[in-house]
């Protein structure tokens, strides 16, 4: 029986699970999702944010990660039944961050380009305010 049951947790969290990669766009980061910026600080301090969006870095600096410490954070700020979608600078990092939350059973949306792309189309960031 306990078998049973994990393998029904196992299908559920894969059948609940969605992820959408969308070209990032002035109209996708104002329609309302709530969004998630995981790049590092000084990323912000460079080039500003998404009006709104919520800053928590996955990646510091030198590359390293702490997937237990960011979950927690997270979670303070979304819900997995509820879409939200995450930034980086060009769409690398939030891809493969967006894989991994989406194998949890989150409704991620990853924004591909990045700010790059985003300040490219001519957006304008909000100035990082900590």
């Amino acid at each position: 029986m306990p078998k049973i049951l994990l393998l029904i947790a196992i299908f559920t969290t894969f059948l609940f699970a969605e992820l959408r990669h969308v070209d990032v766009s002035e109209e996708v980061v104002t329609s309302g999702i709530k969004i998630i910026d995981i790049r590092t600080m000084p990323e912000w301090k460079e080039t500003g944010m998404v009006k709104d969006a919520i800053p928590l870095t996955f990646f510091d600096e030198q590359g390293r990660y702490d997937t237990d410490n960011f979950m927690k954070e997270l979670n303070q700020y979304v819900s997995k039944d509820k879409e939200f979608a995450l930034i980086c600078r060009t769409g690398s990092r939030s891809a493969a961050v967006s894989e991994l939350l989406s194998k949890q059973g989150y409704k991620v949306v990853n924004l591909k380009g990045g700010m790059k792309s985003l300040i490219q189309k001519g957006y304008t960031p909000t100035p990082y305010n900590p």
